[in-house]
């Protein structure tokens, strides 16, 4: 039994989003992925998969693409991605309820993988896009969610975590966030993220072990498709 992670599915079963159009490395992503998880992942491992899943606009058009991930081996825990369109933030409830023991949504909860508790959130970062005001309202908003995870877990007797967000931890060039500062506080050992594509993104990714946390990057192509063994 193995825990895992890969982000950035970017699935489009139930619409027409190739994703080769974002360069050859993307050819044939999905069959690739499909291949590599059967190789790599059991049933009983955990696999997290670190948001982006689906090109749907809401739950009908995504459909296709989480029963995808649902046949896949293995217990899929599900964080939210910026393009995951079909997963409105307050329904996570229902969503774990209509799924209930085939996918798990990570948002203002957590889960059980042996003794550690897995917290998560979608996160955010600066790409240059933001107003000051609203970069700021997102970066509260998902700490707040994050640092309600890490609670719920503590509370319940929990005493080593794992951190997962979609988004980089931090935004290029910074060495520290609200994110890093939560992940010391709460002394997560490892924050896993994805989001991030492209060499040039890949070399700006805040990697390695920093403060005592080993910080690592599961966006799908970085890993060449091929889920990354967590513990």
């Amino acid at each position: 039994m193995a825990l895992y992670a890969i982000g950035d599915l970017h699935l489009s079963f139930g619409t027409d989003k190739p994703m080769d159009v974002f360069g050859s490395e993307w050819k044939n992503h999905v069959r690739r992925i499909e291949k590599n998880w059967h190789k790599r992942i059991s049933e009983e491992d955990t696999v997290v998969v670190t948001g982006d899943h689906s090109w749907g606009k809401n739950l009908e058009e995504c459909k296709p693409d989480l029963e995808f991930i649902e046949s896949l081996p293995g217990r899929k825990i599900l964080l939210r991605g910026n393009h995951d369109m079909f997963w409105d933030a307050k329904k996570t409830k229902k969503l774990n309820e209509l799924y209930q023991g085939r996918l798990y949504f990570l948002q203002n909860n957590y889960y059980v993988y042996e003794d550690y508790a897995l917290v998560g959130t979608k996160g955010y970062c600066y790409e240059g896009k933001d107003t000051p005001e609203h970069y700021e309202k997102i970066m509260v908003r998902e700490m707040q969610r994050l640092k309600e995870s890490f609670e719920s877990a503590r509370a319940d007797g929990y005493e080593k975590f794992l951190m997962f967000l979609h988004y980089p931890p931090t935004s290029i060039g910074e060495m520290e966030s609200g994110f890093t500062k939560i992940a010391e506080f709460y002394g997560a050992e490892q924050v896993i993220y994805s989001h991030c594509h492209g060499k040039a993104r890949y070399q700006d990714s805040f990697l390695g072990r920093v403060n005592g946390i080993e910080y690592r990057l599961v966006s799908s192509d970085y890993l060449k498709f091929r889920p990354e063994r967590i513990l």
